[in-house]
């Protein structure tokens, strides 16, 4: 019982001591930073001032072949990766 109790003093006096050197200014809470805005640059101004004049299709360099590109590759993954979850799950089920 008095080494319990002469332990817990101890451990009383150390955390003391540690807290005497931790700086007396810390905010403990949520926080985070504020909010940036967009000031008068940064932007192009005429194509850019709603979210309907933000995705301009008929202004984009290399329109056929980016657009193109994009529509084969969500195909490629819409119809590879189930058959890719296919022939994985039938190697695990064979190796069980």
């Amino acid at each position: 019982m008095a080494l319990n109790n002469g332990l817990r003093s101890c451990a009383s006096k150390l955390i003391t001591a540690a807290d005497s050197f931790l700086p007396k200014t810390l905010n403990r809470g949520i926080h985070s930073t504020g909010v940036k805005r967009m000031g008068g640059h940064g932007h192009d101004e005429p194509f850019y001032i709603h979210a309907k004049h933000m995705y301009n299709l008929d202004r984009m360099k290399n329109q056929k072949l980016k657009m193109s590109l994009g529509v084969f590759t969500a195909f490629s993954i819409g119809v590879g990766v189930p058959i890719w979850a296919v022939i994985f799950q039938q190697k695990k089920t064979a190796s069980a």
